[in-house]
């Protein structure tokens, strides 16, 4: 039999507004816990509060400095139609606000998979990229966004940034002298192009660009460092050591000042000199592993062994990333034949460097007087293969990595 209009049919589907929690709680089977129904009537008061949430209502939160509320607004529109990409390209922008750039991102790229077309969207993405520190991923966004508008000022300065940020310095120098040309008076743009000229060993556009950078700051010791690490790259040692004694006068204790000049003056085989400039590295940073190491190359040439192996074992147990050390050391070793450490030591220089030809040579050496024919022969046949390189240059040994882009 059916239940009469108004009866318990009627009462089991009757509806509360989330307000009528009084009403609600009154109605409750005395079997409901009391916590489940503050859970119930909070779910109800969130469905009313999302009901409620227009564009309009987001975008005014947004204007007040709610951004907390103004994403849930936005989240609450799209709730309602999954399929609206301004919506989510507006969410994108508030969480961007709040510095969420990883959630900014996701809602961009969900919106430009609505709406490939959304105005903005694809520069905001490379933003929120690019903040995050995401710097391979901004890359296609900023290409995307030069490529319907080539003359983008701030997409071309962007990608250049991202190019940076992505160690793709080649690329990087491209757009970044495009947007030099845009704000030449812009001096940690200008840097960071320098920068990027000398890590492509574009060394004749780095040198210009640090030359303005001194005729700007004339008592800069960075910038005298970095003008002398470009003279450097292009062999122009005798200007390059010039560069850092301008820098060590201008600051004594630069970073790096008298480790880089001591480099030049050990490139050119004024070893008395390069000792000295060492030396003072050492007594700023006792545990400086490159200092360390090249006071070891030159005890060995001196023929002081001891001295030698003393130096560059402390370089190895400071860092083990010195190829010099372990290479001295493995050719040390094999004349005292310590061949198995020889091996170990020269094994290490290879794995850190494998296309310089001097550490294959000496492990082939090693391996012929241990009568490993075999491994000779390999070692051997390593060398025939790699062409001579030239020295490396002196950016490569004051820093492992170029610096960050600047905040």
């Amino acid at each position: 039999m059916h239940a009469p209009a108004g009866g318990c049919a009627s009462r089991r589907r009757k509806r509360y507004s989330a307000l009528d929690w009084r009403v609600f709680m009154k109605d409750l089977s005395p079997a409901v816990h009391l916590r489940q129904a503050w859970v119930i009537w909070a779910a109800l008061l969130l469905v009313s509060f999302l009901r409620g949430q227009t564009p309009s209502d987001a975008i005014a939160l947004e204007g007040q400095g709610r951004l907390d509320e103004a994403a849930r607004a936005w989240r609450a529109v799209i709730a309602r139609n999954p399929d609206d990409a301004p919506a989510l390209a507006s969410l994108g922008v508030v969480l961007s606000k709040e510095q969420k750039y990883e959630e900014a991102a996701s809602a961009y790229k969900t919106a430009l998979s609505l709406n490939p077309n959304l105005p903005g969207t694809r520069l905001n993405l490379g933003l929120a990229e690019f903040k995050e520190g995401s710097f391979e991923a901004a890359i296609p966004a900023f290409r995307a966004v030069l490529s319907s508008d080539p003359h983008h000022g701030q997409a071309t300065t962007l990608l250049g940034l991202s190019c940076y940020g992505a160690r793709r310095f080649a690329e990087a120098t491209k757009y970044l002298e495009a947007a030099n040309k845009l704000d030449p008076a812009n001096a940690e743009l200008r840097e960071v192009l320098a920068q990027s000229c000398l890590w492509a060993k574009k060394y004749s556009c780095a040198l210009d660009q640090f030359r303005q950078i001194l005729r700007q700051n004339p008592n800069s010791a960075a910038a005298h460092m970095l003008t002398g690490e470009a003279l450097d790259g292009l062999q122009k040692t005798p200007e390059a050591i010039a560069e850092f004694q301008a820098a060590a006068k201008a600051s004594a204790d630069e970073p790096n000042v008298h480790f880089g000049l001591g480099y030049l003056y050990w490139k050119s085989h004024q070893y008395d000199e390069a000792e000295r400039e060492f030396q003072r590295q050492l007594a700023i940073d006792p545990k400086h592993a490159q200092a360390l190491a090249y006071l070891g190359d030159i005890e060995m040439k001196r023929s002081n062994l001891d001295d030698a192996i003393s130096l560059l074992r402390q370089s190895v147990s400071t860092k083990d990333n010195v190829r010099l050390a372990y290479l001295d050391l493995g050719a040390i070793l094999m004349e005292q034949k310590h061949y198995d450490e020889a091996v170990t030591m020269l094994q290490r220089a290879v794995k850190l460097d494998g296309t310089q030809p001097d550490a294959h040579y000496r492990l082939a050496r090693v391996y012929q007087a241990m009568g490993n024919t075999a491994e000779a022969k390999k070692a051997f046949a390593e060398v025939r293969e790699l062409h001579r390189r030239a020295d490396e240059p002196l950016a490569s040994k004051i820093s492992d990595a170029p610096p960050p882009l600047p905040q």
